[in-house]
């Protein structure tokens, strides 16, 4: 938000500091200096614009710095505007005071025009300059928080690699979920499958919920190891690399020489011709990218295993499932439920702890367990945060603390910072509109939560 109030102010003062312009409008040559200095501190502000825009996620302080600088834009667009006008209606003026001269014979004083210009001009030039001083408190203030400085290239976040190994041991909950993929999608042989078509089944959810980790005891599951004769597991993100999964493919594939073919066509012809006659199950771990084009690359070459292949895809868009055309098969993961929350919290911390000091922490640990909302990536965080927390105080300290306040909150919002970088740049969301959206996917049963929700993110 910040950032695009700055860059549409920068825009808008190029016009009010060329020279040209000044010469031949009076009211801006007055105040071109001031606005020379207001462009250079926007610009130096601006600089470190998305790297604040992160930090406030976490730092309320950061959060009431972009407000006043949000306050401080706000302001600077009104006088623009009011400086817009005040140009117009001094050319009319002028224009206007020409025809008068031409019809009335006697002279007319020049300063009668001039004193409300005058007026004017002096008005804009005090609004400028306290916006200025304004301006350098919050530049002076940037300082403070150590922010990185960022080009205009386009900003790329680090996202984590999966892989496909996992210990079960730690994993609790989705029992149902996972079964019920495992022999009513992966090993039964359904209705609608045909020879050349690959069923594709989409794990839908937000970040942290759980995707990749019910991916991973599917692909892990000793039944679906004896019902294909190769799995694959290809963690595909974002840029979609079209020659990196390709690789990523033919290597699970073992194809020896994979590694050394840089072109496309070459690796998608040696998947076409070593997997004919393979029941396969492809994993694609994280998909963002709903370009039809680039996936149907890869359509052809897989239509050529056998009847029963299947590809899992895991993915926090519901566009994604769309251009795959796989509504019909999609699983929409949910939140844990209490009890499920509480397994994954207590296992770190309780893994080491004798019978007496676990029933001693429990009751503190359930009421952590249930901040976390049934979010697994939280409860299993949270509770590596407290596994050495030996005292019923420090445990007391983490309850009382909101999770942004504790060491786990840059590890808890890391995979909701992915989604919230993927929304459109300077798209305005409509309040009511997410709210209706958060209740049609049961986030919320009521309209009120979702205002609550958004009274407690502005304070």
């Amino acid at each position: 938000m910040a950032q695009a109030l700055v860059s549409v102010l920068l825009e808008q003062l190029v016009p009010y500091t060329g020279k040209k312009i000044a010469q031949k409008v009076t009211l801006i040559r007055v105040a071109e200096k001031d606005v020379g200095k207001l462009k250079s501190n926007l610009q130096a502000i601006k600089a470190v614009l998305d790297d604040a825009e992160k930090k406030q996620l976490t730092d309320s302080n950061v959060r009431v710095w972009l407000n006043e600088l949000k306050d401080v834009s706000y302001d600077m667009d009104d006088v623009l505007d009011e400086w817009c006008t005040a140009i117009l209606k001094s050319k009319i003026k002028k224009e206007e005071r020409h025809v008068v001269l031409k019809k009335v014979c006697l002279p007319i004083p020049s300063s009668c025009f001039g004193l409300n210009l005058v007026s004017l001009r002096r008005h804009i030039a005090c609004q400028i300059k306290e916006i200025n001083e304004r301006l350098d408190v919050i530049a002076k203030e940037r300082d403070n928080f150590s922010f990185r400085i960022t080009s205009a290239t386009a900003q790329v976040v680090e996202r984590p690699q999966t892989v496909s190994f996992v210990d079960v041991s730690k994993i609790f909950g989705r029992d149902k979920v996972r079964d019920h993929l495992i022999v009513s999608k992966l090993l039964c042989n359904n209705a609608d499958e045909q020879e050349g078509v690959v069923m594709i089944i989409p794990i839908i959810g937000m970040g942290g919920i759980g995707k990749t980790t019910l991916a991973q005891q599917v692909y892990n599951d000793d039944r679906v190891k004896a019902h294909f004769d190769c799995r694959i597991w290809v963690f595909v993100s974002d840029p979609f690399d079209e020659v990196k999964i390709a690789r990523a493919i033919a290597e699970g594939l073992k194809i020896n020489d994979a590694q050394s073919f840089s072109q496309l066509e070459t690796l998608l012809r040696r998947i076409h011709e070593h997997i004919e006659r393979k029941r396969f199950f492809l994993v694609l771990d994280d998909v963002w990218t709903n370009d039809e084009a680039r996936c149907e690359k890869f359509k052809q070459p897989l239509r050529n295993g056998a009847l029963g292949s299947k590809i899992l895809v895991t993915t926090r868009k519901e566009e994604v499932v769309q251009m795959l055309e796989a509504t019909t098969h999609k699983i929409n993961l949910t939140l844990l439920s209490e009890e499920e929350c509480w397994l994954v919290f207590s296992h770190a911390p309780f893994l080491e702890r004798n019978e007496e000091e676990s029933r001693q922490f429990e009751e503190i640990g359930r009421k952590i367990s249930s901040k976390c909302k049934g979010l697994p990536l939280a409860a299993k965080i949270l509770g590596s945060l407290v596994r050495f927390k030996k005292t019923g105080e420090q445990w007391e300290e983490v309850w009382h603390n909101n999770i942004w306040e504790t060491d786990a909150k840059t590890k808890i919002f890391a995979p909701f910072l992915l989604s919230y970088y993927d929304l459109p740049k300077d798209y305005v969301l409509d309040r009511n509109e997410l709210v209706e959206m958060w209740m049609s996917q049961g986030y919320i049963r009521h309209e009120e939560e979702g205002q609550n929700c958004f009274e407690t993110v502005r304070n």
